[in-house]
């Protein structure tokens, strides 16, 4: 690294941080696993489901009133098994939002109240072309992107451009110190959506002391 410019240093130094903290935090946690639109949907349920479809395909092979029958008797078996499964789930999750409410767990009682509220909502992936038509295809979106910020960032009606000097509001900033950067990494937000880097400010306050000096050496180059 001692052959890179400085900024080509800069990057290489904070991607060197970047992926020892997600390799860390991967070994130690784990993988988060998604969470499913029907929670209560366990294998017992899917066991159901599993029959349901043999059902189907044994009534679309051969449709006698026997396999109609055991099709109909395996739905509703099916849809009552459903039914019970949901209104155990949702009276254990009143049960969680009281105890949240008596231990006064804010966060964890909203949470649980705005779950309810929400519910499962499909992600929408749609942006306007600039006649005003909606699009949905990935390839056109992107293209759609691309155009915006070309007209945004490209402005070529400025031809004019005459050097000007630059004048700072703290022309002499002095370097941080490993205490200052130690009592910044401490005062980072916690809870907070994470950043391009998709780093959470948990995680920088959580890394060992020797990430921590490497910050600080980075933002020393920086």
């Amino acid at each position: 690294m001692e052959n890179l410019s400085d900024s080509e240093y800069i990057n290489r130094t904070w991607e060197n941080i970047k992926e020892n903290i997600k390799t860390s935090v991967t070994e130690s946690l784990g993988l988060h696993k998604l969470k499913q639109h029907k929670p209560w949907l366990d294998e017992e349920c899917l066991g159901f489901l599993d029959q349901r479809k043999r059902a189907k395909m044994q009534w679309v092979r051969d449709p006698s009133q026997s396999n109609v029958d055991h099709l109909n008797n395996i739905r509703r078996e099916a849809s009552r098994h459903f039914r019970n499964k949901k209104k155990e789930y949702l009276k254990a999750k009143i049960g969680e939002l009281e105890t949240n409410s008596k231990i006064k767990s804010i966060r964890d009682l909203y949470r649980g109240i705005s779950d309810f509220n929400q519910g499962y909502h499909p992600r929408t992936n749609i942006v306007k072309e600039q006649k005003g038509d909606l699009v949905a295809d990935s390839h056109r979106i992107l293209a759609r992107w691309r155009n915006h910020f070309s007209q945004l960032l490209n402005i070529h009606e400025v031809n004019d451009v005459r050097q000007t000097e630059i004048h700072t509001a703290e022309p002499l900033v002095p370097e941080p110190s490993t205490f200052e950067v130690e009592l910044t990494i401490e005062k980072l937000k916690s809870h907070k959506f994470p950043g391009i880097d998709e780093i959470p400010a948990e995680l920088i306050k959580a890394v060992s002391r020797t990430i921590r000096n490497e910050i600080h050496k980075l933002i020393i180059s920086i």
